[in-house]
């Protein structure tokens, strides 16, 4: 059995022109310290949702999100990668 490291609702702060704070986003699970991953179960995954898996990126500082739709008859076709470009 494998054990892949994982942390559920990881809060995110962010600091924005003097303002800091603590718990401004909360990624539903960071994997391997390295991919963010963003769960819905949307009739359709809007450009909305990829913004908000992008801005997770770019305050987290990580590279790789997968936005996954649950609510798809075929699972695989409800994944979407998103890379933050830095």
């Amino acid at each position: 059995m494998r054990s892949i490291p994982f942390e559920r609702e990881l809060a995110v702060g962010l600091n924005y022109k003097g303002l800091q704070l603590e718990r401004a986003y909360r990624i539903d699970f960071l994997v391997s310290g390295r991919i963010v991953v963003e769960l819905k179960s949307v009739e359709k995954v809007m450009p909305v949702h990829r913004s908000q898996l992008l801005t997770y990126l770019k305050w987290s500082g990580l590279k790789l999100g997968l936005l996954i739709n649950f609510n798809v008859p075929v699972l695989k076709s409800g994944i979407h990668r998103v890379v933050n470009d830095l």
